[in-house]
This record gives C-alpha cells, sequence and structure tokens, in this order.
C-alpha cells in the first residue's frame, strides 16, 4: 500500500517516530511522498532518499549527537552571549547539514533532482519576507532552481530554531537576503500540503498528544510565557487541519520526558522512546480505516 507521509517537528523527540516508522513498514506500508518540519524534515528526506527505519536508526545511533552543538571555541565565556545578540544563534548548525549531507551522498542523492520529482517537501520559515517557504516548490520565489538545491541545506534551513541554531541566510539570484529559521515557528505538521491532492491515503507521524489531550499552558512567569509564546505559533496553524481533515490519519505520539534541544540523550531513554513510538502506531493501525 502506498501513502503520502507528513513528519512534524520536535527536534531530539523524533527519534520516537523511528519506533512509529518500523511499525508502519512491517505493515507493508510504503512512502510515495513525504513532508516534514524541522527533525522531521530529516526523516522525511532520510525516507525520500530510500532509507529504511533499521538504517535511520543506525545513522542516529552511530552519529553523536551532541556535535551539532558546533559553538566557535572561546576562551570567554561572555563572547557566546555577544555572539547570539550579532549571530542570531548559539550555535552554527554546520555539523547539523554536513551530516545530513554525507548520509545522503552515501546513496548517491545530494540535490533534489537526485530523487523522483515532488518526492519531497521540506517546511521553511522566511523571517525576511514574513512568510512559509515550501522547499523546493517556492525556491522559484527567489530566483533559484530546486536541481542544483542541496537537500542537507533545506533541512539545515528547516531545523534552524530560533536563537539556538544560526539562521541561514538565503540570497535571491538578484542578491536579495532572507533570514530562514526553523519552519516548525509557522507550521510545525504540514499536513496541509496534501489536502488538495487526494492521490492517496496521507499518514501523519505527530510528535504531540492528540488534540483533546492537549494540556493547557500555565504561564506563571516570563519564562512560562516564552515557551507558550513559541508552542502556540507551532501549533495554532496545524491544529485546524488536524481536527477537520487529518485527526483520524495521524499517529500522535507524546514524548514528554525530552526536550526539543537536549542532544545529552543516554541509550535507555532512546530506546523508551523508540519503543512509545512503536506502541503509538500499533494501537492506530488497531483502529485505520482509509
Amino acid at each position: 500500500m502506498y501513502v503520502d507521509g507528513v513528519f512534524s517537528g520536535g527536534g531530539m523527540k523524533a527519534i520516537a517516530l523511528v519506533g512509529a516508522l518500523q511499525v508502519t513498514e512491517e505493515r507493508g506500508i510504503q512512502f510515495r511522498r513525504v513532508a516534514g518540519t524541522s527533525a522531521g524534515s530529516i526523516m522525511a528526506a532520510f525516507v525520500a532518499a530510500g532509507f529504511r527505519s533499521p538504517e535511520i536508526l543506525q545513522v542516529l545511533e552511530e552519529f553523536d549527537t551532541r556535535k551539532f552543538m558546533d559553538a566557535p571555541k572561546t576562551f570567554f565565556p561572555l563572547f557566546k552571549w555577544v555572539r547570539l545578540y550579532w549571530k542570531l544563534g548559539l550555535y552554527k548548525g554546520n555539523e547539523l547539514e554536513n551530516w545530513v549531507e554525507e548520509r545522503l551522498k552515501g546513496r548517491g542523492i545530494r540535490t533534489f533532482a537526485d530523487i523522483p520529482k515532488g518526492s519531497l517537501r521540506i517546511i521553511a520559515s522566511d523571517l525576511t519576507r514574513g512568510e512559509i517557504v515550501i522547499i523546493p516548490d517556492d525556491l522559484y520565489k527567489y530566483g533559484l532552481r530546486s536541481d542544483n538545491f542541496s537537500i542537507a541545506k533545506a533541512v539545515r534551513m528547516s531545523c534552524s530554531l530560533p536563537y539556538f541554531f544560526q539562521p541561514v541566510k538565503l540570497y535571491s539570484v538578484n542578491g536579495e537576503k532572507s533570514i530562514i529559521v526553523d519552519g516548525g515557528m509557522l507550521s510545525n505538521f504540514p499536513v496541509w500540503l496534501f489536502m488538495r491532492e487526494n492521490r492517496r491515503p496521507v499518514l501523519g507521524f505527530k510528535l504531540s498528544a492528540n488534540l483533546e489531550n492537549t494540556p493547557e499552558h500555565k504561564i506563571k512567569n516570563g519564562i512560562d510565557m516564552y515557551h507558550a509564546l513559541f508552542a502556540t505559533m507551532k501549533d495554532a496553524h496545524d491544529a485546524r487541519y488536524i481536527s477537520s481533515t487529518f485527526k483520524d490519519s495521524t499517529i500522535f505520539i507524546p514524548v514528554n520526558s525530552v526536550l526539543v534541544e537536549e542532544f545529552e540523550i543516554s541509550k535507555a531513554k532512546k530506546e523508551q522512546m523508540i519503543m512509545l513510538g512503536r506502541n503509538r502506531a500499533e494501537n492506530f493501525f488497531k483502529n485505520w480505516s482509509y
């Protein structure tokens, strides 16, 4: 059976997606097209490149995710906060892009021309223009061609968590600069991409509880408000599409024990997340009708 798949963002919580993907593959389900945001874009890129869940798990286990925190070395602790002011992020994000690029290169894949047309879409946020960017669909707006645009670069753009990773500067053919950040700021679960294209069933993988079980934000101080702001930006846009069309086609995986930016995760916790993804997927498929 062929489906279109959508993977939500969620930082290091995305390890749970591997477990859900394992169960999906065991049921003989294959993906024709995939889309993803932030960490979900990594999953989508690997799936579009032909990776199966055991291979994705292997590349995740082989790499030390702490290397993603590639801050410049300095003897002055205050310097990193000065850098945050000018560079707009604590970490460069180059290690993340290089890691994805090397994994894809092993399959002979570098640009969107190396995979079937329309098989992969990645979401990013253009702060300069104030709009969602669908890669590769929207590259023409910048005068850029998808056939020579790096998939790893697109993933890096989608994963640029504000203030954590430095944003990507995307230059149009006219030299105009756009500041690109995490796609989750505007659409963390882009199921709407397939709404008007009813070619086949759409299967969603979302790293949160379903709508009925989403807890209210308790705001008692500035830090609480900061988290509530980002959570609202991530989820409010997509919620209406989930409730109206895709609620019954989405595997909800609430990972509450790991932070989005928690790159130091024990092997035991990773195994727990994978098992959570498996359990949620197995329960979902007991009732899924298409």
